[in-house]
């Protein structure tokens, strides 16, 4: 059973990784950040409602008591991570940007810590402190901080709305099924988004064109529907399925591999490279990010229902 979630989450982590790359051809082809992130979310949700409706319908009902909880995840947990990861990547490389948003362990450590007051080990901090450390690299501050400083920001509150996420899935029950609420959030960015992307002025003959990046060209139609069925359905699904097999912390652990994929698929795809600097900081990241979030998990000594949350790619 274990290794069996192991290797689903292993593989959710590779598909996500394919989303940002996939999004900057979207974006060369003349879409903007908003109006990619609307696309993915759209097809994405309306894919897996259908899936759902046909394979498992209970999954899509959500009480009548939950509907604010649905709605808020909506918000920050689908829409802030990807519409701010979508515009991140705009100013970084892919690679930087998933760096970024995986601070979001960190700051679940910070928020457990401070706001819920719950006393965490040691090793939490340390992990915290390492993170900050590798991100401190990545960003090379000694050099009056290279990255772009917008950029960085937007990375980082794609974090927090990650690490939200997080916190979002501790309250999951029985009554919420993880597909049914992540479709309807897919679906609920979808239409919260509508009135800024404005979907009827996208240029959706971009869709029928080639874009070129680093040298590669690929159909801009065949790169959004991998990101809608393989980097998002596909994704979400597996990673769900993992999360069912391994405890949070273990699952989102796995899932962290997102940002090594995303940086390789970057590199392949995309012909972007990162620094000497950049590398070893991202991998001081990972490293703290993992006791970080390990120590979080013991420290807290939740019910494991509640500790089961789903890891929040992108």
């Amino acid at each position: 059973m274990r290794a069996a979630g192991l290797a689903i989450a292993f593989v959710s982590a590779w598909c996500f990784a394919f989303s940002g790359p996939m999004a900057k051809y979207l974006q060369a082809a003349g879409l903007a950040p908003l109006e990619a992130v609307w696309t993915r979310m759209a097809g994405a949700g309306l894919l897996l409602i259908v899936v759902l409706a046909v394979a498992k319908p209970r999954a899509l009902r959500i009480p009548r008591g939950r509907l604010p909880f649905v709605g808020a995840y909506a918000i920050m947990a689908v829409a802030g991570v990807q519409a701010l990861f979508f515009v991140a990547i705009t100013r970084l490389p892919v690679g930087v940007a998933l760096l970024l948003e995986f601070m979001a362990p960190v700051m679940v450590v910070l928020w457990v810590r401070f706001v819920r007051r719950v006393r965490l080990p040691l090793a939490a901090f340390a992990g915290a402190v390492v993170a900050v450390v590798g991100l401190g690299i990545v960003v090379e501050v000694w050099q009056g901080m290279r990255i772009d400083a917008i950029g960085l920001l937007l990375g980082l509150v794609a974090g927090a709305c990650c690490a939200g996420y997080f916190l979002m899935s501790d309250s999951f029950g029985d009554d919420l099924d993880p597909l049914g609420l992540i479709a309807w959030g897919m679906a609920g960015v979808a239409v919260v988004l509508a009135p800024l992307a404005q979907p009827w002025n996208l240029p959706w003959e971009a869709f029928t064109t080639t874009a070129t990046i680093g040298g590669h060209t690929l159909p801009v139609f065949g790169a959004y529907l991998w990101m809608v069925v393989v980097a998002t359905v596909v994704a979400y699904i597996l990673g769900v399925n993992a999360v069912r097999r391994l405890s949070a912390a273990v699952g989102a652990t796995v899932a962290s591999l997102e940002v090594i994929g995303g940086a390789i698929v970057a590199w392949a795809l995309l012909g972007e490279t990162l620094g000497v600097f950049q590398i070893i900081g991202g991998l001081i990241v990972l490293a703290g990010a993992l006791v970080a979030q390990t120590a979080t998990s013991t420290g807290t000594k939740a019910p494991k229902e509640q500790r089961e949350s789903v890891a929040a790619p992108v």
